[in-house]
């Protein structure tokens, strides 16, 4: 590939299936991770965002100054902001006394900003355009807030609403499911189908990943916080070993 291949792709995956899998692998890591380091360690909520934020911001770092794509730094940066995601919701969730309603309403509010100030300021959302730095913080600063909003909003379905960690699934899985089929029936924006889609991913990882790991008695299956991240881990390795993942084309 020459110096003008280069130029012509972005710093992030193509949209394929494998993107969806591994993307719904990486949220479902970060809740188990998240949870591996704050809980069962008992480093508590502030200690485990600490420790998570540093490795988020040495990831995007490295992330906005590598010149090409690179499968495994992509994903590593995606897995940094999920797990750091799900210990700073739980610290304002739980810690901070927000509440699962007060948090995810305060981080929607971000998400929505985030994304209209990159708008207003790119002149598009589209992935294809990331590929400068500017748009690269622009859309590291929105997956961040996703991700935190995923684990927020995810505990109160499955909590405050009651409709616990099966139920919660069901129904993210049942909104990713209209996406899909409006992303193939009607003209609707790709782009806002694409960020629908990798909104509605986190908390659907979130309510799977707190299946795996909570007791019983509160609707889980009581499996090893850090034995559930290690496995997968292994699957989004394997994944990304086996399959060649390739940079989505940018927008001329």
């Amino acid at each position: 590939m020459n110096q003008n291949d280069n130029a012509a792709l972005s710093k992030v995956p193509e949209v394929t299936l494998l993107f969806w899998i591994i993307k719904i692998a990486a949220t479902t890591l970060g809740e188990t991770g998240g949870d591996a380091v704050s809980m069962s360690m008992n480093l508590g909520y502030l200690v485990g965002t600490a420790i998570f934020a540093v490795a988020f911001l040495i990831a995007v770092g490295t992330q906005i100054r590598a010149r090409t794509f690179s499968p495994i730094l992509y994903w590593s940066t995606i897995i940094a902001t999920t797990t750091v995601g799900t210990t700073l919701a739980d610290f304002a969730d739980r810690s901070l006394g927000i509440g699962y309603a007060g948090g995810t309403l305060l981080l929607a509010a971000g998400l929505m900003g985030s994304l209209v100030f990159w708008r207003r300021s790119t002149g598009t959302l589209s992935i294809a355009s990331v590929g400068s730095p500017k748009a690269e913080m622009f859309y590291w600063v929105t997956v961040m807030f996703s991700q935190t909003l995923g684990t927020a909003l995810g505990d109160w379905t499955a909590d405050t609403a009651g409709l616990g960690y099966t139920g919660a699934a069901l129904v993210f899985g049942a909104l990713l499911t209209l996406v899909v089929i409006a992303y193939f029936r009607s003209s609707i924006s790709r782009t806002a189908l694409f960020w629908a889609a990798f909104i509605l991913t986190r908390p659907l990882g979130a309510v799977v990943g707190d299946f795996l790991d909570k007791p019983v008695s509160a609707g889980g299956l009581d499996l090893s916080r850090v034995g559930a991240s290690g496995v997968l881990f292994a699957f989004i390795l394997t994944c990304l070993l086996l399959f060649r993942q390739r940079a989505a084309a940018r927008a001329h």
